[in-house]
């Protein structure tokens, strides 16, 4: 028998982000892995943010869908790996840990791909936002367009990076679950984990005006049942992304070309 999951409580998450976070069609549920997975996504994606404190670890437990030792041997691991820590005495419990030096680090991992890696996960990317966008625009019910109205005005009024972030990827998911396919709110998950914060590298304020100007016209699109537009745009936003990944990625090859002419002088 499933294992029942209660609302996300006092996580801080919407329910479009719980539903897919806490969801685990595509794997077994009680095992170590895919809690530290959902989890550790949750913080990558922004939905977690840095100094944000965890339910008890019954709750928590309870909402995955794991059992209690289940969930402490997870949480041991992002202890291990510095993305939550534990206080102790009457405000204590289980935190949100933001990554040192965290640009530096998004730097080395851009440099983990290659120019036709990031082309390859564009193209995965631009055909699942593209159908869940067109698909967001033919089956979304009022409440579900509502919530997007909801988020991309979250989105405006964000200020500090990890509040874009965490917009940005409510957003995103939402759009995925008004689609109504479980399975493409899933690979929408997988898919921005994937490509984390490296979508928010040297953005700056014409780009998050952009950002925003784009997603607006895609929720407008959504409003007036326009798939096909939908489609366009959230395509078209993907391919922005993806560009600005590629010129970064170049920059660091030509980086790396002359640092290594230097040594070999």
């Amino acid at each position: 028998m499933a294992t029942k999951r209660i609302p996300p409580g006092d996580l801080g998450l919407t329910t479009v982000a719980a539903r897919v976070l806490f969801s685990s069609e595509d794997e077994p549920a009680g095992r170590v892995d895919m809690a530290v997975r959902r989890l550790s996504e949750a913080i990558r994606l922004g939905l977690l943010l840095d100094g944000e404190r965890l339910p008890t670890e019954a709750t928590l437990a309870e909402q995955m869908g794991v059992a209690t030792v289940t969930l402490r041997e997870a949480l041991a691991l992002l202890r291990e790996r510095g993305m939550i820590e534990t206080r102790r005495g009457r405000s204590g419990g289980n935190f949100v840990t933001a990554q040192r030096n965290r640009a530096a680090g998004l730097y080395d991992r851009l440099r983990e791909f290659s120019t036709e890696g990031l082309r390859d996960l564009g193209d995965h990317r631009s055909a699942v936002a593209g159908v869940a966008a067109k698909l967001a625009a033919d089956r979304a019910v009022p409440s579900e367009i509502e919530g997007l109205v909801q988020r991309l005005a979250r989105f405006r009024l964000a200020h500090e990076a990890s509040e874009l972030r965490r917009a940005d990827a409510e957003f995103s998911l939402a759009v995925a679950a008004a689609a109504q396919s479980p399975r493409l709110a899933v690979e929408e998950l997988k898919l921005r984990a994937e490509i984390g914060d490296l979508l928010w590298l040297d953005f700056t304020g014409d780009d998050i005006e952009n950002f925003w100007a784009l997603r607006a016209r895609m929720v407008e699109a959504i409003i007036a049942r326009d798939s096909d537009l939908a489609r366009d745009l959230a395509e078209k936003g993907v391919a922005s992304d993806t560009r600005r990944l590629l010129e970064l990625r170049l920059n660091f090859y030509r980086l790396d070309s002359l640092e290594g002419g230097k040594v070999g002088q």
